[in-house]
């Protein structure tokens, strides 16, 4: 009997948890040299792709790949994306999800409510807070 990683599972619930609550998924993939896409959309080695219903087609989320077609400055792409190159999925409006450990050891998954900062900043402006003296 094999041991299946459970990170395409989790990437399929959270996918479906965004879809439900109307949120929009968004997928951070490290970058790879046969990974065809555009430079521009690369930032700091990885690219941020929103894969909710409406921004790709023939989205399939399979125990080893990603893959969907989409537009990149008007050209149809298809993508098909490594499950191992997949660093999280999360809800762009709430900045909730998970990460994962890109080591081959799956026990080192990382399985935050939170996105770690280098994703969040990367879709949503995030005000700081802004304290006054009143007297």
């Amino acid at each position: 009997m094999s041991n299946h990683s459970t990170k395409p599972y989790l990437i399929r619930s959270i996918y479906e948890w965004c879809i439900d609550s109307n949120f929009t998924p968004f997928i951070s993939v490290k970058v790879y040299s046969n990974l065809d896409i555009p430079n521009e959309y690369i930032k700091n080695g990885e690219v941020v792709f929103n894969i909710g219903e409406e921004a790709v087609h023939n989205l399939i989320i399979s125990n080893e790949t990603i893959s969907f077609m989409a537009r990149f400055n008007g050209i149809s792409r298809k993508l098909e994306i490594s499950i191992n190159t997949v660093k999280g999925i999360f809800a762009k409006e709430v900045n909730q999800g998970i990460a994962f450990s890109l080591d081959n050891d799956e026990e080192n998954q990382q399985n935050n409510n939170l996105i770690p900062d280098s994703l969040a900043n990367q879709t949503k402006n995030i005000s700081k807070s802004k304290l006054r003296i009143v007297k």
